[in-house]
């Protein structure tokens, strides 16, 4: 088969690895190299940088033939699907070439397990070494690790990408010896391990010597499968927060399960991706990264999953009344950012406006406060708007209602990765 008849196939068989993320990495135009990376490039395919624009990446797999037979992908070695894969020079040329003519500004490259992990990592390892040698290309690549690659392997894709990532795929131990019975926690963890360990060892090595080869600049990222098994809400959680306090990861995507084939151990295809539950996790993960909240925090054994009605900020508020009303004008920072509606950028102008005198409510709206969530829970000058009334029962209904109306499906999945909330 042709190139362009292997890239339908392997561009396909990649869409359900999540990358939507910022780039994190800044890699300058330099004399006889083309492309650059900057911190502001975002993920994958068609998506947003921090600044607005619309930039894409090439997401494609190295081939979809695997050795291993996961029961929720849909290129497992059983599933009857066709199976393509590209030569190292195929995948260059093909990355070159769109680049050149301004489709892409860079890679994202994943495969199946083409004979063993080592084997498949050097055909990437190869394909990314023409890419940066032969072709000069400077621009950004995310590369996936692949669990069991052996630790030298792993270091020469860290010294050709800019990130690496780890699929933890399933939140449990359990999970995995039901559904992926070829992968191990050991397994996964091992690479994870050792990118975080080069990533700081490389930082120190450039302290002192300012050309040294850099390490998985942008860091590396994980994804876990929401709803293929029975974890809660709560597990996933914990299990974030131990991966963002251990391993030092930038991102953990959340993908909600996509029926693609049909098992017993998993939900049948009559039932529709659980895209609001992912939503809500990434709500949570955002609190998590920006907020100061704890995952202890936010569930509980008699609360093991996010009420689907309200974000994850204003379950927390609902649960600690308590600690409301907070007055803006004499709140810490951190105490600015438990208040729903108030989000990183309107606590610092908050901060920033009450040096030149006391805030009052009909200021906050134009530093950028939500007020339709803010309201119940702050007061400025001592006031709260003027005709508020609540009881704990219209204060729910109320946020409620100052939730955004569910969206198409696509728009959802995008304002999960990036639209946090306040």
């Amino acid at each position: 088969m042709d190139v362009l008849e292997k890239l339908t196939i392997l561009t396909d068989a990649a869409k359900y690895d999540a990358a939507c993320t910022s780039s994190g990495g800044n890699r300058r135009a330099k004399p006889g190299y083309i492309g650059n990376t900057s911190a502001s490039v975002a993920g994958c395919c068609h998506t947003f940088s921090a600044d607005g624009r619309c930039v894409t990446l090439l997401k494609v797999l190295m081939t979809n033939r695997c050795v291993y037979d996961c029961k929720y992908c849909v290129n497992r070695r059983s599933n009857d699907t066709r199976r393509a894969a590209f030569t190292p020079k195929e995948l260059a040329d093909l990355t070159i070439q769109f680049y050149r003519r301004n489709y892409i500004e860079g890679l994202f490259l994943s495969s199946g397990v083409f004979r063993s992990p080592d084997y498949t990592t050097e055909l990437m390892i190869q394909s990314l070494r023409l890419l940066r040698e032969q072709y000069r290309f400077n621009g950004y690549i995310h590369a996936k690790a692949i669990p069991g690659t052996a630790p030298e392997l792993v270091e020469q894709l860290g010294l050709l990408a800019d990130r690496l990532s780890v699929n933890i795929e399933l939140p449990s131990e359990a999970g995995l010896r039901a559904l992926a019975p070829d992968k191990t926690k050991h397994a996964i963890l091992a690479p994870m391990r050792q990118i975080q360990a080069r990533n700081q060892q490389n930082k120190e090595e450039l302290v002192k010597y300012r050309h040294a080869p850099k390490f998985a600049p942008a860091g590396q990222s994980t994804q876990l499968i929401v709803g293929a098994t029975q974890d809660s809400d709560r597990h996933i959680l914990r299990l974030t927060q131990g991966l963002y306090d251990r391993y030092r990861l930038k991102r953990v995507f959340y993908s909600a399960y996509v029926p693609v084939v049909e098992h017993a151990l998993l939900p049948s295809k009559d039932i529709k991706p659980p895209l609001l539950r992912e939503h809500r996790l990434y709500q949570a993960d955002w609190l998590l990264r920006f907020y100061g909240f704890r995952a202890e925090e936010l569930l509980d054994a008699d609360h093991p999953d996010f009420d689907p009605r309200v974000d994850p900020k204003c379950s927390w508020a609902l649960a600690h009344l308590d600690f409301f009303p907070v007055e803006v004008n004499t709140a810490d920072y951190e105490t600015l950012l438990r208040i729903p509606g108030v989000g990183v950028t309107s606590a610092r102008r908050i901060l920033s406006a009450r040096r030149a005198g006391r805030l009052h409510i009909d200021d906050l709206k134009k530093l950028g406060v939500v007020m339709k969530r803010a309201q119940y829970f702050l007061t400025a000058s001592g006031k709260i708007p003027d005709g508020l009334r609540f009881t704990p029962d219209s204060l729910l209904r109320g946020l409620i209602a100052a939730e955004r109306p569910l969206l198409p499906q696509q728009e959802l999945v995008q304002m999960s990765l990036f639209d946090p909330a306040g």
